[in-house]
C-alpha cells in the first residue's frame, strides 16, 4: 500500500472496507485466526480473499485432534457428538483422518441393547454417513473398532493420556497436506492383495517409505494370517517401521470387495524425507512400572524432535490393569514421564506388529524376519514425527 495515501474526510467504515479490499498482508494476517471451516466460506467473497485464505492454510499444518470418552448422552457414540461441535474450530483443512472408537458401543445392536435400550446402534450406515459428513470432501477417514482405546484428551499436547479398557471412548487424528510427507490410506482383503496393488500403496518399490501404520481384522478366521504374512513380508525386508495391530473390525472405507466377516488389512503408508520414527516393543516380561519406563526410555535413543510427532500404543487386550497387578494407566502414565509434551494414541487388541526399529535420514535398517513383527501380550511403543 503507497505510504502517502491520505485517508482525511474518509470515514472508518470506507477505510476498513479498502483495506480489507486491496491489502492482502492484512487480509492474510487477520485469517490466521478464522477456523478452517469459516475460511474456506470466507474464501469465496472475492479474489484477494480467496488466495489470502489458501496461503493461511498452506502454512497450518499442525497436526489437530479430537478424543471423547463417554458414555455418551445423545445418539451415537460420544465421539461423534463431541467431532460435530470441535471440527467447527479447528485450524487446518484435513487431508486424512485415522479414528478409533471402542468396539464395546459400536459393534451392532447386541452390545449397544445392553448399553442403553432405547439407543440406535452405532455401527449403522448412519453414523458412519454423519462421520463422512463431518470431513471436506476428498478427505480420506479410516475408521477403526478395536476392544480399548488409549487417547490423550482434546486441547493439550501435554494432557495425561488414559487407557480405556472398557467403556465408551475414542478419538479422530486430523492430518492436514504436509510438504514433504505422503499418506496413503490402503484397504487389502483376499480380493484386492497382488504386486501392483502394493505398490500403488506405496508399500513396496517405494525408496520414501518412513513407516507404515498396519491394522488386521478378522485374524481368527481361516486364511487370515497367511494372508496377513503377504502384506508383512515385502515390509520386514524394507525399512521402514511398521506398527499396528489386529482389530475388531473397520467401519470406514466401507468394504465393497469382500462382505461383512472378511478377513483383511488396512492402514496408513507415510512417505517423505521429513518424517522419522522409532518404535520399542514391550515384551511378555515387562510386567511392572520399572521395567515398562526402562524399555520406553530407549526410544529417547531415537532423539526425535517434540514439534508435530506422535505416539503410538498398540498394546495387548491380556497387558493394561490385569498384566500390571491391577494398577491401572501404567504404560500410558510412563509414556508421559518420558515424553511429556508429545501426546499418545493406540488400542487394546487381539495381537500386535512391530519391532525395535529406528527410522531417520541417516540410519539403515536391517532386514526383519516376518515372525519378529507379530506378537502377544505385547506392547508396542511407536513415536512418529511428521517433520
Amino acid at each position: 500500500m503507497d505510504g502517502n495515501t491520505d485517508f482525511s474526510g474518509v470515514s472508518d467504515e470506507c477505510t476498513a472496507e479498502y483495506i480489507l479490499s486491496n491489502v492482502a498482508e492484512v487480509v492474510e494476517r487477520i485469517l490466521t485466526f478464522v477456523p478452517t471451516k469459516s475460511l474456506l466460506q470466507i474464501a469465496c467473497v472475492c479474489r484477494l480473499w480467496m488466495n489470502c485464505a489458501r496461503r493461511v492454510l498452506r502454512v497450518q499444518q499442525k497436526l489437530t485432534w479430537v478424543s471423547a470418552s463417554g458414555p455418551s448422552n445423545y445418539d451415537g457414540h460420544a465421539l461423534c457428538h463431541s467431532l460435530a461441535e470441535e471440527v467447527e474450530n479447528v485450524y487446518l483443512l484435513p487431508k486424512t483422518v485415522l479414528v478409533m472408537v471402542d468396539s464395546e458401543t459400536f459393534s451392532g445392536q447386541d452390545s449397544c441393547y445392553k448399553q442403553k435400550k432405547a439407543r440406535k446402534t452405532h455401527h449403522s450406515p448412519d453414523s458412519v454417513e454423519e462421520l463422512n459428513r463431518l470431513f471436506p470432501n476428498g478427505c480420506d477417514i479410516m475408521a477403526i473398532a478395536t476392544p480399548g482405546v488409549v487417547l490423550t484428551p482434546s486441547g493439550s499436547h501435554s494432557g495425561p493420556p488414559k487407557e480405556f479398557q472398557e467403556g465408551e471412548a475414542g478419538y479422530a487424528i486430523m492430518f492436514p497436506r504436509m510438504e514433504g510427507v505422503d499418506i496413503r490410506p490402503f484397504h487389502f482383503c483376499k480380493r484386492t492383495i497382488s504386486e501392483s496393488h502394493l505398490e500403488e500403496a506405496g508399500l513396496v518399490n517405494n525408496p520414501d517409505l518412513r513407516v507404515v501404520l498396519l491394522f488386521g481384522y478378522e485374524a481368527y478366521k481361516p486364511g487370515a494370517a497367511r494372508f496377513l504374512n503377504q502384506v508383512l513380508e515385502p515390509l520386514a525386508r524394507s525399512k521402514a517401521l511398521i506398527a499396528g495391530g489386529h482389530v475388531e473390525n473397520v467401519f470406514s472405507p466401507e468394504r465393497e470387495c469382500c462382505g461383512r466377516g472378511s478377513y483383511g488389512v488396512v492402514g496408513l503408508a507415510l512417505s517423505g524425507p521429513r518424517i522419522q520414527g522409532a518404535s520399542v516393543l514391550l515384551e511378555q516380561d515387562v510386567s511392572s512400572p520399572k521395567a515398562a519406563e526402562a524399555t520406553i526410555r530407549r526410544l529417547k535413543a531415537a532423539n526425535l524432535p517434540e514439534r508435530n510427532t506422535l505416539g503410538f500404543m498398540f498394546a495387548c487386550v491380556g497387558r493394561g490393569h490385569n498384566y500390571y497387578n491391577n494398577q491401572r494407566n501404567v504404560e500410558a502414565d510412563t509414556f508421559r514421564k518420558v515424553f511429556p509434551n508429545i501426546p499418545l494414541f493406540g488400542f487394546f487388541g487381539n495381537g500386535e506388529i512391530g519391532c525395535d526399529r529406528i527410522v531417520k535420514e541417516d540410519y539403515t535398517l536391517c532386514d526383519t524376519d516376518t515372525d519378529s513383527l507379530q506378537h502377544g501380550y505385547t506392547t508396542v511403543m511407536t513415536l512418529v514425527h511428521l517433520g
